[in-house]
């Protein structure tokens, strides 16, 4: 059902890589999440007056807070599509993951109010009225989550929108939380014990927890987080497809939002290749990202000496210093400054974040290791990040 409204309402479905078309999915989500909330509101309002349940109209004011939310997810859609200018040269995109946030505050928000309005219906507790009108507006209303948490994962992970994905785990935590605010009822009904406070607390705080979890997401991409693993691995595919280039390294990836991502990586090709089809080489690969990533990628071309015996020799022992250290250190940017008496092995180690040894201590080792097995070899070492 998700795939034929996209196919009604979203022109040019498929190229969820076009700004516009992913604006076309953001109007979309917005629109369908504001019509399903407000008729959610008005439904359990009514439940809610009819049994005089607390907990049915705290959780019919959420899908009211819901509809705002996606009124800000709306906007934010519409602010992130604006052109880059001269005050934002990058675009605009990043709005989008503030809308998301903004979407995750009121989440925790209304999740303390509806925390604070239960633990008074504990210490002073009302009866309720059973209607079975009420019983089949809560089903519905568990029925019609479920769709919206299903349709904004669908449309999220199609155009990687952080603001839809937060709705998302807003829906599902809407349908957990109705589901205990039902079975709340029904107990309270059926036992003669009012629960129906206890329920409101424990929905309060599982839409306290989702919208932690989902501020997380959002202010993520915010601060910096690294490329997925699959990202970084078809860009390397992509740039090796070219036979001339024998390796790639120093990967920085900014992210500006969604279709709006800057890469820059080294890319490394034999030192003895014509300086002008190496050029081409790397001009193609950048060519070929663009084009199969939607991003924006400059390669820095590093010249690297394959046909020489002393030198590859002498990359040997450093490597197998370094595999003694541990596997998942690497090297690259090898090179040497050969002198009268000392030969200076210059080259870079990749070191991953969290790793149980300082870079001080790494860099020590690597150079005593280097002196015992060659006395006029020096190591000059220039540690990285590893981001995975």
């Amino acid at each position: 059902m998700i795939n034929v409204l996209c196919r009604i309402f979203v022109k040019n479905y498929k190229d969820t890589k076009n700004p516009k078309v992913r604006l076309e999915y953001g109007i979309f989500a917005g629109i369908v999440g504001i019509i399903c909330n407000i008729v959610l509101f008005l439904t359990k309002l009514t439940a809610g007056f009819l049994t005089s349940s607390l907990s049915i109209m705290a959780d019919a004011i959420n899908n009211l807070s819901d509809a705002g939310s996606s009124i800000v997810t709306l906007a934010g859609f519409k602010l992130a599509s604006k052109p880059a200018d001269s005050e934002h040269p990058y675009g605009h995109g990043r709005i989008e993951y503030i809308s998301g946030f903004i979407v995750s505050m009121l989440i925790i928000v209304m999740g303390v109010e509806l925390l604070r309005s239960s633990v008074e219906k504990i210490f002073n507790p009302q009866p309720l009225e059973f209607s079975f009108i009420s019983i089949i507006i809560l089903i519905f209303s568990i029925l019609l989550k479920m769709w919206m948490a299903k349709f904004n994962k669908r449309l999220g992970d199609k155009v990687d929108s952080a603001a839809m994905k937060a709705t998302a785990t807003d829906s599902l935590s809407d349908c957990i939380s109705t589901t205990v605010v039902l079975f709340g009822v029904l107990i309270t009904q059926f036992s003669n014990v009012d629960i129906d406070g206890y329920a409101g607390a424990f929905v309060a705080l599982f839409v306290i927890i989702a919208g932690f979890k989902a501020a997380k997401e959002t202010l993520s991409p915010l601060l910096g987080q690294p490329p997925s693993k699959e990202f970084v691995k078809e860009l390397e595919r992509l740039i090796l497809e070219d036979e001339h280039i024998i390796g790639v390294h120093d990967l920085i990836v900014h992210n500006y939002g969604p279709g709006r991502v800057f890469v820059s990586v080294h890319a490394e090709v034999p030192a003895d290749m014509d300086i002008l089809v190496a050029h081409d080489c790397v001009d193609m690969a950048e060519r070929r990202i663009e084009k199969r990533m939607g991003c924006f990628i400059s390669i820095h071309m590093d010249p690297v000496i394959t046909d020489d015996e002393v030198i590859n020799e002498q990359k040997a022992v450093v490597q197998e210093i370094i595999d003694d250290i541990s596997p998942d250190i690497s090297m690259h940017d090898f090179r040497t400054i050969k002198g009268p008496h000392i030969t200076n092995l210059i080259f870079d180690v990749l070191v991953p974040f969290g790793f149980d040894m300082k870079d001080d201590e790494i860099v020590s080792r690597i150079k005593d290791a280097l002196r015992d097995k060659h006395e006029n070899w020096r190591a000059v070492i220039q540690v990285d990040k590893k981001m995975f």
